[in-house]
């Protein structure tokens, strides 16, 4: 069935024309926006993490370092990725952010737009640059040099009506503390909306207990194992002990991701594992990856697909991106990911004894 929304056919649209009326918005992604610049390291070392800690990238100091320019995004970070995803899946999807008013967010609202993004909600603030993020990108992976500018988040998403279905929450930078408890109580005032909520690096530094109103009203948490028992304050690795203590902080439904290893998720009553695909192929570069497994489970989960097939719909969505370079070539439409899906090119998820 791919992402077909139960009860009407489901139909790729093109970018809207201008001064055509939107549909309902499915989904609103929430977060910062910026231009990713990714720059290949000719020269660099990468040393393993004590313990399965994390690994780091080792450039000389003080001399010079060879790049290639390689690729750049126009519309990236986190939740530019998930609206990118979100539309190119089928879903009337809009982006609420923040850019300056330059030539940077001039062209990124603009890429947006032309994949079918609605940029109604972007703001534009006088005074300030657009985002700019640096990807060193070295072998299959890469370190992301990210600086948020400090932007005054000023609107809500809409409400009654007009509210979208759902909210995907990510990255916002810590000059945007108080617009979480607007959010926060925009969510408690608007019933119907559901929210999904990938953390980024500022609101995992918060803690779970400054943003508590925001995991009780979460639908969909998703985040990796090690932010898992961030968020958490469990250090155990035992994945069943990372959910429920995830879920204890409200959210309905956990989605774990594991790198390579798969992903896990739980709805409180069974826990599932979804390996990743098997690829004899190398991947070209992991950027986006995770964005792109989160929002494609969330995209399927909003057109009423059971949480099973939202994991593998998420891991073959995952697996095109990191044979692409960059966070959105390799994003699939509705049509391929179900024709990959149909093929059955993802292992189906399987239970687990909590």
């Amino acid at each position: 069935m791919g992402l077909k929304p139960k009860g009407r056919e489901h139909r790729m649209q093109a970018h809207r024309p201008a001064g055509s009326t939107p549909d309902p918005i499915e989904v609103m992604a929430i977060g910062d926006a910026g231009t990713d610049v990714f720059l290949r390291l000719l020269q660099a070392e990468v040393l393993e993490g004590v313990d399965g800690g994390c690994r780091r990238l080792v450039l000389p100091f003080g001399g010079k370092v060879p790049f290639e320019p390689a690729e750049t995004v126009p519309a990236g970070g986190n939740a530019a990725n998930a609206a990118v995803c979100s539309a190119r899946l089928g879903c009337a999807t809009a982006l609420l952010s923040v850019v300056g008013d330059d030539d940077v967010g001039r062209s990124l609202r603009s890429s947006l737009a032309a994949v079918g993004v609605d940029i109604r909600f972007v703001q534009v603030e006088e005074g300030l640059p657009t985002n700019r993020n640096f990807v060193l990108w070295h072998g299959e992976d890469r370190t992301i040099l990210v600086h948020h500018q400090p932007y005054t988040y000023r609107a809500l998403p809409p409400g009654g009506r007009d509210a979208p279905r759902w909210c995907y929450l990510s990255s916002v930078g810590e000059h945007a503390l108080a617009y979480h408890d607007e959010l926060a109580g925009y969510l408690e005032a608007q019933g119907g909306v559901q929210l999904a909520f990938s953390p980024g690096t500022f609101q995992l530094a918060l803690g779970a207990a400054r943003l508590s109103r925001l995991y009780r009203r979460t639908q969909v948490l998703c985040c990796n194992r090690e932010e898992a028992a961030r968020i958490s304050g469990v250090a155990s690795r035992k994945v069943a002990e990372l959910v429920a203590a995830l879920h204890a902080l409200g959210p309905a439904i956990v989605i774990v991701t594991d790198g390579p290893a798969g992903a896990y998720a739980s709805d409180g009553k069974r826990l599932l594992f979804s390996p990743a695909l098997a690829d004899p192929v190398p991947p070209l570069d992991r950027t986006g990856a995770g964005d792109a497994f989160s929002a494609t489970c969330v995209a399927a989960l909003a057109r009423g697909r059971d949480l099973a097939d939202a994991l593998a719909l998420g891991a073959i969505n995952a697996a095109s991106v990191v044979h692409s370079l960059g966070s959105q070539a390799g994003l699939l439409d509705a049509k391929e990911l179900e024709r990959r899906f149909e093929l059955g090119l993802a292992e189906p998820a399987r239970p687990l004894d909590p």
